[in-house]
């Protein structure tokens, strides 16, 4: 076997597995617009460095075919432990910024990753379908503010310190209950044509997508941690309808 031909072989097998990798996260934890709004571009990117490209290179440097056999095994066994390290290295990091919860806090989303969840708090959840962060795709719920007033404060303090309503699970409650008091909240898609007329054709796109007109939507701001988006919602039930990729401030 040739040098160029074990560094094609190792960068096919590098690329399936990169594609499950790549698909998993696209499909299952960075659906749609979730993707954008958590950096996923940079996050594939890391995927790709680690698994695609780390491993085939060092295959293409060291291989010699003029080796003894035992030794090339020996050298590909390395390389496949250091591809392996480097590839768990990878997936660890998109799993721990990955969004579990999608959370309406008063008068606006946030999405909300594994990470910005403290196991302290998770620890005083009540709600049985809340006790655990999710592995699959992101879940819309919605966030009450307690009624005791050293709770309140202490969700002030912490707010202080980027860790807001939406990071306490234990006063999560399912989205169908506040929907109203989302729509209440939100705004005609008139108002965010007038502030973003430079999107027009965006807001067109995600408005099509919903199967709606303008007249049957209102929008909301989403909060993320790489690009907030608006978060269209039907007019009537407060129901999520989509999601239009633009500046929503």
């Amino acid at each position: 076997m040739t040098r160029i031909k074990a560094f094609a072989i190792h960068l096919c097998i590098s690329a399936l597995i990169a594609v499950v990798v790549v698909s998993t996260m696209l499909f299952v934890w960075y659906p749609g617009a979730f993707f954008d709004a958590m950096g996923g571009n940079t996050l594939v990117m890391i995927l790709v460095g680690v698994d695609v490209v780390l491993g085939p290179l060092i295959t293409l440097i060291i291989f010699n075919p003029l080796k003894a056999r035992h030794l090339i095994r020996l050298d590909l066994t390395i390389i496949g432990i250091v591809q392996a390290a480097a590839l768990a290295y990878g997936v660890a990091i998109v799993a721990e910024v990955r969004p579990v919860y999608l959370v309406f806090t008063i008068d606006r989303f946030d999405l909300v990753a594994a990470t910005d969840i403290k196991d302290e708090e998770l620890a005083k959840v009540t709600r049985p379908e809340y006790r655990d962060i999710p592995w699959g795709k992101p879940r819309t719920v919605a966030a009450q503010m307690p009624a005791d007033p050293n709770e309140q404060l202490r969700i002030i303090e912490a707010g202080a310190n980027g860790a807001d309503l939406q990071t306490f699970p234990q006063h999560y409650v399912p989205y169908e209950m506040l929907a109203s008091a989302a729509l209440a909240r939100a705004k005609p898609l008139a108002d965010l044509r007038k502030r973003h007329p430079e999107e027009l054709a965006a807001i067109d796109k995600a408005v099509k997508e919903t199967g709606r007109g303008d007249d049957g939507l209102r929008f909301l701001p989403l909060k993320a941690r790489n690009q907030d988006q608006a978060v269209l919602l039907d007019a009537k039930t407060g129901a999520i309808a989509g999601f239009a990729r633009v500046n929503p401030w």
